[in-house]
């Protein structure tokens, strides 16, 4: 069975029930103390999809499969026109392909989260 976790902490943990979200992504912040915590999570996740965040960049340096989503103009970590990172192998990138356009990199992520599903199946 395939399930949503948010390893979202603050303000924005509000997010999930703001747009409705908390009956298909559980909220685990709630569990969470410490870094130690969201280390233990991760490494009990299969892929890790966040934007430009604390958690993703933990990922990363544990070598955990993490899908960034970025903007069109990132930080200058992520470079341009890359699909991968020279600082965290395990990592992909789906970038916007113009300013504020977040529903072709969602669509995108979609289409490669199902490929993944089915392949396990």
């Amino acid at each position: 069975m395939n399930k949503l976790f948010s390893l979202q902490l603050g303000e924005r943990v509000k997010e999930l029930e703001t747009f409705g979200l908390n009956s298909q992504i559980r909220d685990l912040s709630i569990y969470f103390e410490d870094t130690r915590d969201t280390v233990a999570t991760i490494t009990l996740m299969d892929i890790v999809v966040s934007v430009d965040t604390s958690v993703a960049h933990l990922s990363g340096a544990l070598a955990h499969p993490t899908w960034v989503m970025l903007p069109f103009a990132p930080d200058w970590r992520w470079m341009l026109n890359r699909g991968d990172s020279p600082w965290y192998p395990s990592m992909r990138l789906f970038r916007q392909s113009s300013a504020g356009n977040w529903g072709t990199v969602v669509e995108k992520i979609k289409r490669e989260l199902i490929q993944v599903v089915e392949s396990r199946q």
